[in-house]
């Protein structure tokens, strides 16, 4: 064998090994993409205010403000995060339990601050 026979051999099992690197990449074998939800917060609501998940499924929640800087907070999950308007603040959650979950603002933005709230619903 000559040496260039040799150099094209091994030139062509690194491309190989390259390009199933390339397409086995991204998620790990058995374990999906993360679903995206996008929300909207503005005074005195979120859109959408009720999100069904299933426990145990990987979310990143979108979230953007329209009109003040708003707060989101789920309590049970220890996740809260401020949504400066303009800006898209993303945030992950990993339901582990099953069941309707509050998130609501918590950031005082007015006179229907209060209403300012959704579930989050996990099923089994």
């Amino acid at each position: 064998m000559t040496r260039r026979s040799v150099l094209q051999r091994s030139l062509a099992g690194c491309v190989a090994l390259l390009y199933l690197g390339a397409a086995k990449s991204g998620a790990p074998e058995g374990e999906t993409k993360p679903r995206v939800i996008g929300i909207q917060a503005r005074k005195f609501s979120y859109t959408p205010n009720e999100i069904t998940v299933s426990k145990g499924e990987h979310i990143i929640l979108e979230l953007t403000a329209l009109d003040f800087v708003h707060g989101f907070n789920i309590p049970a999950f220890h996740v809260r995060s401020d949504i400066p308007p303009g800006k898209m603040t993303r945030v992950e959650l990993h339901p582990t339990e099953a069941g309707r979950f509050t998130f609501l603002c918590d950031n005082f933005c007015g006179s229907g601050h209060e209403e300012m709230n959704g579930v989050l619903i996990v099923t089994p």
